[in-house]
């Protein structure tokens, strides 16, 4: 008997991430009972890698059942934890190695990290620059002196502040490597929305781009001012009558100014709503 068409379109699938923070991919489980935070070596088009289960118990509806989900190879093990860390400590030492090349070299890029796959046969060299590089001699000269299968991958201001991480101006760890798994799109309308100092300074990161969080309460915002009266409208209130002069959207609050000059704030519920007529 031939697969009935909801079982043709659903799959099971388990969430693997490979960085704090990274983005979560998807793979076949292949029939292993698998739980939360269980270290697994997978299958990828670049060969294996070290990841951890961050989702499990999920039947993931497959709208690319054309493309066939790589599968988990196995749970690490303790020698591949091992191997893990021992290539981990390499790391530095590939930087600095990168660094002489650099200076040697003279070639106008910064080196962000240096990472080595699960088995150590391949190292993917992070780096940013303003314009595209001719690393080919610096792929041959490292590629000769570690030993190993050498991939450059030039990133932008955000991926750099992922990768390096700190703390934003709210005194917390930047949400990009702690938790934002991918970077959505920010405008300056979002932070013309929520009434927040157009200052570079004041609404940007340390990427130097805008805030990941200007996005987090953008919606609260386009959707509370919706409820509330435009600036400039006149409107009765049980505390008198006045012009809107400003908002509180989160409050549910408008500023307005009495025939007196005074101002005053009052809330939605004591606008007194006119009469259709």
């Amino acid at each position: 008997m031939g697969q009935t068409k909801e079982e043709n379109n659903i799959k099971e699938v388990v969430g693997v991430r490979f960085k704090r923070g990274g983005k979560v991919y998807y793979f076949n489980p292949s029939g292993m009972e698998l739980e939360l935070g269980n270290r697994v070596i997978v299958e990828t088009s670049k060969g294996m890698e070290l990841g951890e289960i961050v989702v499990t118990d999920i039947e993931k509806m497959n709208d690319q059942k054309n493309k066939p989900l790589k599968k988990v190879l196995r749970k690490a093990s303790t020698q591949d934890l091992q191997s893990a860390d021992e290539f981990k400590q390499k790391e530095g030492e590939a930087e600095e190695a990168c660094n002489r090349l650099i200076e040697k070299l003279k070639l106008p890029m910064k080196i962000i990290s240096a990472e080595y796959n699960v088995d150590g046969s391949r190292l993917t060299i992070y780096f940013s620059a303003e314009g595209r590089i001719d690393f080919r001699e610096m792929v041959r000269d490292l590629s000769h002196n570690l030993k190993v299968r050498v991939e450059m991958r030039q990133i932008g201001p955000r991926d750099e502040a992922k990768l390096i991480s700190g703390f934003g101006r709210c005194g917390r760890s930047l949400c990009c490597a702690s938790f934002l798994s991918e970077f959505n799109p920010v405008s300056i309308k979002m932070a013309k929305e929520q009434d927040l100092p157009l200052s570079p300074m004041k609404i940007s990161g340390l990427c130097g781009r805008l805030l990941c969080c200007l996005g987090y309460e953008f919606d609260l915002y386009r959707e509370m001012r919706e409820r509330i009266p435009k600036e400039g409208k006149s409107i009765k209130t049980t505390k008198g009558d006045g012009i809107v002069v400003g908002s509180k959207p989160i409050e549910e609050k408008v500023i307005i100014e009495l025939e007196s000059d005074a101002r005053i704030e009052v809330t939605l519920d004591e606008i007194i709503k006119e009469e259709k007529k």
